[in-house]
């Protein structure tokens, strides 16, 4: 059970990053996370199945010896599937970060790069998927239909019985007009 709830997958990785005298690898990670958009711009919004994606630098001194960068993601399948996606569809971010941890192959070869992730995840016994069981695509439906039933009511304050449930039938309408655009 362990990385799954239902259909989404937990994903933890911890990467060693290099220690390359002279380089301050961990300084060149954190400078570019920092300057990556956080919207629909974000590379994880072009890997459609991305619930949430977070990437920090460890390096509590204290304790380690080795800084890590950590990525966490929870996404709709398999791992396989979102890790080559992942290589094919976001190349330069994905080299952008791994490109300073220690063994990481590139993305030119992507069943290494997907060996190389897998060679460094953890097992996620425990993770917050909130979507109950249902794809970032769902999700987003559910969302629209929220906003749209949101307006409705705003829009139909006051109207008496018959123009209400004219109103509210050209809701359904459109709303399942959407869905099977969205199918």
């Amino acid at each position: 059970m362990s990385n799954r709830n239902g259909s989404i997958y937990g994903l933890t990785i911890l990467s060693p990053i290099r220690s390359d005298a002279g380089i301050p690898h961990n300084l060149a990670i954190r400078t570019y996370l920092a300057e990556l958009p956080r919207d629909q711009h974000s590379p994880f919004a072009r890997l459609s199945s991305t619930h949430m994606a977070r990437l920090a630098v460890l390096d509590d001194k204290e304790y380690l010896t080795t800084q890590y960068v950590v990525f966490e993601s929870n996404f709709d399948g398999d791992l396989d599937i979102y890790l080559t996606r992942m290589a094919r569809e976001t190349p330069n971010f994905v080299d952008s970060v791994w490109k300073h941890c220690v063994g990481y192959p590139g993305v030119s070869d992507p069943l290494a790069f997907t060996a190389y992730m897998k060679k460094c995840q953890l097992a996620t016994t425990f993770f917050f998927a909130d979507v109950n069981n249902k794809t970032v695509q769902q999700t987003l439906q559910a969302l629209r239909t929220q906003r749209s039933v949101a307006a409705f009511i705003l829009e139909n304050q006051g109207k008496g019985g018959a123009e209400l449930q004219k109103a509210f039938a050209e809701l359904l309408e459109s709303l399942n007009a959407r869905e099977e655009l969205n199918q």
